[in-house]
């Protein structure tokens, strides 16, 4: 068995505004360049082969950890949200609130228009780790909070519909390991990512 590391990319702009993000190519925000700054990683990680999604918001956050030679991966993007990108979770409930509770009813089904579900996330990410389990080689994935949920979904068969114990906020980790067969199980979820007396301040959105 071999480890995987997910983490999520820092703070931006359309985080602190509560926007959804999906695959718009939002860069981190000054004070998420500053945050990502304060990150501290375990010794062990920074001899993890890196990947990141190509997206800039986890390309500056990998950078910003001191990765040299990091290889971006289409399949660790964000969700497509399609025509909902840019709005807010609240503006959702508000606009389309009977429409939208049903398909949040829906967990790994929900689709945006225009968009991806879940679960077609959860499939893109487990056809790439079958293609990077067999070096069995550790890896960190720099991505974004869809994908850290769907490897969590990957791993415990969870459906979406009812709330996962991850952490949202950005500052945070989470460890698997990874069969031969790109299969994933729970290591370590959670894992801190600032001091131990210094919350992260940005609410957690999709992005």
């Amino acid at each position: 068995m071999s480890a995987i590391l997910f983490i999520r990319h820092g703070p931006t702009d359309w985080n602190m505004q509560g926007l959804i993000q999906g695959q718009s190519d939002i860069p981190l925000s000054e004070e998420g360049r500053a945050e990502v700054r304060r990150w501290s990683l375990r010794a062990e990680f920074a001899k993890f082969d890196w990947y990141a999604s190509p997206l800039l918001r986890a390309r500056e956050t990998a950078e910003l950890l001191g990765c040299a030679d990091c290889r971006y991966e289409p399949r660790l993007m964000e969700a497509n949200w399609g025509e909902w990108e840019g709005w807010s979770l609240e503006r959702l409930r508000q606009d389309i609130g009977e429409i939208f509770a049903a398909m949040e009813a829906q967990g790994l089904d929900l689709k945006p228009p225009g968009g991806e579900s879940p679960r077609m996330v959860r499939a893109r990410l487990a056809a790439w780790l079958a293609e990077v389990a067999p070096a069995q080689r550790p890896i960190a994935a720099v991505c974004h909070a869809g994908v850290v949920r769907a490897a969590y979904s990957l791993a415990t068969g969870w459906d979406m519909k009812k709330k996962a114990p991850l952490a949202r906020p950005h500052a945070f980790a989470h460890l698997y390991e990874l069969s031969p067969t790109g299969m994933l199980a729970v290591s370590e979820l959670n894992i801190s990512l600032l001091a131990l007396d210094e919350p992260d301040p940005y609410d957690p959105h999709d992005g």
